[in-house]
């Protein structure tokens, strides 16, 4: 089964939303099926198959989540991200500051799904194959 240390070495490649479609192909051929990141530290859990479970460490320093969503805004700091515009740190503040809580990546449906902090869909995209 996959290790975290294995999806954070797939991961060190990608250095903006750009190469992200890149990085899913990988992990999900490590067997990962989906993935929980939560933008306060950017720990992430994994899940694979049987119930297979792990999470990875704090990636950095707690960041406040706003309770208020400003979903427009976040799409446009998202689209920024996705084209490159932005690492993912940066990207990870932008969704604190516009009230994403998370993401779940769904690797058989191919889509990312980013909730809110009262855990209300926010947006879902396809990721591109």
């Amino acid at each position: 089964m996959f290790t975290v240390a294995a999806i954070e070495q797939a991961h060190d490649q990608v250095k903006s939303g750009a190469d992200f479609p890149k990085y899913i192909q990988q992990i999900k051929g490590m067997g990962v099926l989906s993935f929980e990141t939560w933008v306060k530290d950017s720990h992430t859990d994994y899940y694979g198959t049987n119930g297979f479970q792990t999470s990875s460490t704090p990636q950095y320093e707690s960041l406040f989540i706003s309770a208020t969503t400003d979903k427009d805004k976040f799409t446009t700091q998202l689209k920024i991200h996705q084209q490159g515009g932005t690492d993912y740190y940066t990207f990870c503040k932008d969704c604190a500051e516009t009230g994403i809580e998370k993401w779940i990546v769904d690797l058989e449906k191919m889509t990312c799904a980013y909730f809110d902090r009262a855990g209300k869909e926010i947006l879902v995209e396809q990721i591109p194959g």
